[in-house]
């Protein structure tokens, strides 16, 4: 169980990192501020995402789940926010910056992910 949080969070910020060199809007100052934010994101993700799922639910359902990515992108921005808070040299410049870099994490994570995944079988 711990492995597998552990081996999330690796993922998580392998993916922030991506995102971060590929997405223009996403700005981290430091290898550390990496860790902190893949461990902000997984805290976001996990407690406040289900909450937003359903409270737009029907919203998903009317977009046939397009509507996800807009989830995605708000969980990048508040992880920004929070990350801003605490001091860490984090930042997303905008709406659209937290969308691509939504999609590019989700997108690196999946792959990740999959390549774990078929090397434990």
């Amino acid at each position: 169980m711990i492995r597998r949080g552990l081996l999330r969070w690796l993922i998580n910020a392998l993916a922030i990192y991506v995102a971060s060199k590929v997405v223009s809007g996403i700005y981290v100052r430091d290898e550390w501020a990496i860790v902190a934010v893949a461990l902000i994101l997984g805290l976001v993700n996990a407690f406040i995402r289900p909450l937003l799922k359903f409270f737009t639910c029907p919203l998903i359902v009317l977009t046939l789940g397009l509507f996800l990515f807009v989830i995605n992108a708000a969980m990048l921005g508040l992880t920004a926010w929070v990350a801003g808070q605490l001091g860490i040299g984090f930042e997303v410049a905008g709406f659209g910056a937290a969308f691509w870099g939504a999609l590019v994490i989700s997108l690196v994570s999946l792959a990740l992910t999959l390549l774990i995944r078929g090397e434990e079988r």
